[in-house]
């Protein structure tokens, strides 16, 4: 098909972009209008990535990998490896050459990997300039979940940082909410994830603070690995009790275990998330030809799975992509209520960071991938003949910050004045998303330039 022309193509990434905010801004009216809150956002929140999002990677990494794809899906883990890194780079030199605020690091390094890019996806293909990307005789639908996938499979390395490494970032360990906040005896196998608030990319913005809880890094500071992480105080190094406790460690052992010890187990029970083990399991799936048949083939050719495990499967998973989307609405509408009830609404925003901060995930990552991106795929074989993958792998990296990055500042106790600054910015960075129809627009036509 004859690619769109630069002004439909612009006018479709603006619709596209528009949809994504309105969706959020239903979210914020079912707040104003009392039909969501913080309460009961959580909920979903809790249930989208725990249940929702891994049967989606399930069904979409399950479907879309194979032998022949798999190497597709290795250089989009280590697309994401790189740019988390780079992201953390620049966020350390923000805050110590710049001397902005350490919670820089984690608003660079984090932005919305899944909910936001998989709605934009859904919208640009409804707009139709999309096609010009498929180059076989698949159809539009096929080309776009395997989109989706390539998403996911970033996502999930996103979501695996965020969980293992980013309340790390910020001198932090992960504090039980104000009604679990109980004797060690209490904790329940749930606590081997962050916290109900901290799981995803819209929990509440302001909630109320939890106490921080510091414990001993195995190799003393962990200003050794990461230097942007505050030093604890001496009593992180007391051997103080912790309220958290590895759901794979019974509880009588947990209290013999020494802090090092105890660090490891609730970093890897961190590491090894509810989305980690979607993929994984998906990956196993698509990758087992037997399996991967009984799964996604039909009926007739022996998917005995497909009809009723699969189809519930992606019933659940499909529930993922605007759920987040309209709880985030609620968490932004919800943080300037709360701000101004409390009197913070005065708080100076510090307008040096925020812009930063906006600059590298509405500028330099978009011309930066793109840039990387097209240049390997048309003067290198590196990264194959899909088109749809070029055109992912550099929207990946940008767009705004994850929602999540309010709840990891919660979690290390930081100060009243950055959870209103942090919720200011995340508003702002969704109001002006559509910006996004600049990079939606460039990657599409370096996409299509790459084409041989």
């Amino acid at each position: 098909m004859a690619p769109a022309g630069l002004f439909e193509s612009f006018l479709a990434a603006i619709q596209a972009s528009l949809s994504v905010l309105l969706v959020i801004f239903y979210g914020g009216l079912a707040a104003w209008l009392g039909l969501l809150n913080h309460a009961n956002t959580k909920a979903i929140s809790k249930i989208c990535v725990r249940m929702f999002l891994p049967a989606l990677l399930v069904t979409k990494i399950g479907s879309e990998l194979h032998a022949g794809s798999a190497g597709r899906y290795l250089i989009i883990l280590g697309w994401a490896v790189v740019c988390h890194l780079i992201s953390f780079l620049i966020g350390i030199v923000a805050h110590f050459g710049f001397g902005m605020p350490d919670w820089v690091t984690v608003a660079i390094m984090f932005n919305n990997t899944t909910s936001y890019p998989l709605l934009l996806i859904t919208a640009l293909d409804d707009t139709g300039i999309l096609k010009s990307l498929i180059v076989t005789d698949e159809t539009s639908r096929d080309a776009i979940e395997r989109a989706k996938s390539y998403f996911l499979v970033f996502a999930t390395v996103s979501s695996c940082l965020t969980f293992a490494v980013g309340p790390r970032l910020i001198d932090s360990e992960h504090a039980p909410d104000p009604d679990e906040d109980k004797e060690d005896d209490s904790v329940t196998d749930d606590d081997s994830f962050l916290r109900d608030r901290n799981i995803d990319e819209g929990t509440g913005l302001l909630g109320g603070r939890s106490s921080s809880v510091q414990f001993a890094h195995p190799f003393g500071s962990p200003n050794t690995f990461f230097p942007s992480v505050r030093r604890p105080s001496s009593a992180a190094f007391s051997g103080r009790v912790i309220d958290r406790r590895a759901s794979v460690v019974p509880k009588r052992k947990w209290r013999e275990l020494s802090p090092r010890a105890k660090w490891w187990f609730l970093f890897i029970s961190d590491f090894f998330n509810a989305p980690l083990l979607g993929a994984v399991l998906g990956a196993i799936i698509g990758l087992i030809p037997a399996l991967h048949r009984a799964f996604f083939s039909s009926t007739e050719n022996g998917g005995i799975f497909t009809a009723w495990l699969t189809a519930s499967l992606k019933n659940i998973g499909g529930l993922f992509v605007p759920l987040p989307v309209v709880v985030a609405g609620v968490s932004l509408y919800t943080s300037i209520k709360d701000a101004k009830q409390n009197s913070q609404a005065g708080i100076k925003l510090p307008w040096l960071t925020v812009s930063f901060i906006l600059i590298v995930r509405f500028v330099l990552w978009p011309i930066a991938s793109i840039g990387f991106v097209y240049t390997l795929a048309s003067r290198t074989d590196f990264l194959g003949t899909d088109p749809m993958l070029w055109f992912t792998l550099m929207l990946m990296p940008t767009g705004p910050p994850a929602m999540k990055l309010i709840t990891l500042i919660q979690v290390s106790d930081g100060e009243p004045e950055d959870e209103v600054n942090i919720a200011k910015l995340l508003t702002i960075s969704y109001i002006i998303s559509p910006i996004l129809s600049f990079t939606v627009v460039g990657s599409l036509l370096a996409s299509q330039a790459g084409i041989r």
